[in-house]
């Protein structure tokens, strides 16, 4: 069993291993964000990622067709088109590819055999995969019941180990870079269990994980209230327990003060007490805060208890980066960048 990391340390060992040419595995629970991060690092490092699902091949897939050479009087075996070999061109625009391949514990065991070649030499067949291939995998734990097979002990001893762990900080911090709707970001920080409910053994359709509430902030949106109408979708999105949870918390929303009140009497505009009001409240001022309102916001900021304080400064600080130049922001920094940073 590998120590878990969390997605920022799994992201510094898979970069290690790509530079020193080895292939690092991947394995986490369903939907925790493995694929995200091999987009992210393709994207950071311009490369042109190649998704291919091991559990839908073949050993020919990775060993390449038998063919025949009937002038040289040989056979031989021709690669797929999958793969960069040496002597391909760079795509236009790249610095080369990351050659992901998914769901590697899920594929048969001749699958598995037939990539001990791809991952230890870095060849198919007898053709040289491209020096400016990266080549990772990920995979299913072998406690979440989704069809996993035993790695033989070579296998094993070609890949670097790696297990990804749920980090909830690391994901609101993902989220408000990505434009997670606010309402799910407060929602998570006021219920951080609620993350990731994976459980193998759950009788719900689904269950709330990073991938599924990032579904759920694509489908609501635009939607500025949600209505009770939308609870049987968002409860096909994240399970019925939680969208009910998140709609009701949602509702919260309804009562809350707005900024433009706080703009109006930073001073006298009633402070909540109950926890939940609070981190919806900080949630949406995060997400209508501007450089015009941000000293009136700042005055009424200072005003509510100093945990939430941090919590909707954080939320700015990720969401409005422009803003941490201002000087209201600048002064409550200065007076609490330990909490804050």
């Amino acid at each position: 069993m590998a120590i878990s990391v969390n997605m920022a340390q799994a992201k510094d060992a898979i970069i290690r291993c790509i530079k020193a040419s080895l292939v690092p595995f991947l394995q986490g629970s369903p939907a925790c964000g493995k694929s995200a991060l091999f987009r992210s690092i393709a994207e950071e490092f311009n490369l042109k990622l190649i998704d291919l699902r091991l559990s839908q091949c073949d050993p020919t897939d990775l060993l390449g067709f038998p063919s025949v050479d009937r002038e040289a009087g040989r056979a031989g075996y021709l690669p797929m088109n999958t793969f960069p070999l040496e002597g391909d061109a760079i795509p236009e625009g790249y610095n080369g590819w990351l050659l992901f391949l998914d769901e590697f514990n899920h594929a048969d065991r001749s699958v598995q055999k037939a990539g001990y070649k791809v991952v230890l030499d870095r060849m198919v067949g007898n053709k040289n995969i491209h020096k400016n291939c990266a080549i990772v995998a990920a995979g299913n734990l072998d406690t979440d019941n989704a069809m996993v097979e035993e790695m033989s002990t070579a296998l094993q001893s070609r890949l670097i180990h790696l297990e990804l762990a749920i980090d909830n900080d690391q994901w609101i911090d993902w989220a408000t870079a990505n434009g997670i709707d606010h309402r799910i970001t407060a929602y998570v920080k006021y219920k951080p269990e609620n993350l990731y409910r994976f459980n193998p053994d759950h009788d719900d359709k689904t269950y709330a994980s990073p991938r599924t509430w990032e579904f759920l902030s694509r489908l609501i949106q635009g939607e500025k209230e949600l209505t009770r109408e939308l609870v049987p979708l968002m409860a096909g999105t994240v399970s019925e327990g939680i969208a009910r949870e998140f709609y009701g918390f949602c509702q919260i929303y309804k009562q809350l003060i707005t900024v433009p009140q706080i703009v109006s009497d930073p001073q006298g505009t009633p402070v909540p007490e109950a926890p939940d009001v609070l981190y919806a409240l900080t949630g949406s001022i995060a997400h209508n805060v501007n450089p015009t309102n941000v000293g009136k916001v700042m005055e009424y900021v200072q005003r509510i208890p100093v945990e939430f304080q941090v919590t909707c400064l954080r939320e700015i600080v990720r969401r409005k980066k422009e803003l941490l130049a201002s000087p209201a922001i600048q002064g409550w920094v200065t007076r609490n960048a330990t909490e804050l940073f």
